[in-house]
């Protein structure tokens, strides 16, 4: 094998593309328990902004520990997720422990948000519980074991 092009040692980001910014922040912050660390949701509608990769195209992030995790609002109205097109296919976010997954599961019926059955994945050593945002984009929580 050839020397490689570069030796990541995480991602940076991850940036999803939503139809609604309003409803996938309210989703996100709902999802996440917290408030994004940058937001320019408010200016969405300002001509140009959009186009503006300044004001982060109109959307806004979360701080996930060391890394972060955007929406940008830009799709058209009715456009929904696809996960067998070319690009994403899903999003993990990493939790602590499998009684964290049990736990969110539990949230998530209490915030009326459908979502599957906490699932092991028995020889990849993880579990995992995945939910849809509000654009049909699939999420996963996992927990290693």
């Amino acid at each position: 094998m050839s020397e490689p092009i570069a030796r990541p040692s995480a991602l940076a980001h991850v940036r999803v593309t939503v139809t609604d910014i309003a409803r996938s922040k309210a989703f996100y912050q709902q999802l996440l328990g917290s408030d994004p660390v940058i937001d320019f949701s408010d200016q969405v509608d300002e001509p140009g902004v959009r186009e503006d990769r300044t004001k982060f195209y109109g959307g806004c992030v979360f701080q996930l520990g060391d890394q972060v995790f955007g929406l940008r609002p830009v799709a058209p109205a009715g456009q929904r997720f696809d996960s067998e097109r070319v690009g994403l296919d899903h999003v993990s976010f990493v939790l602590g422990s499998v009684d964290e997954l049990h736990q969110a599961a539990t949230r998530l019926d209490a915030a009326g948000i459908e979502h599957g059955e906490v699932t092991e994945l028995g020889d990849a050593g993880m579990t995992i519980l995945s939910v849809q945002d509000p654009d049909d984009i699939n999420l996963e929580f996992a927990a290693v074991r």
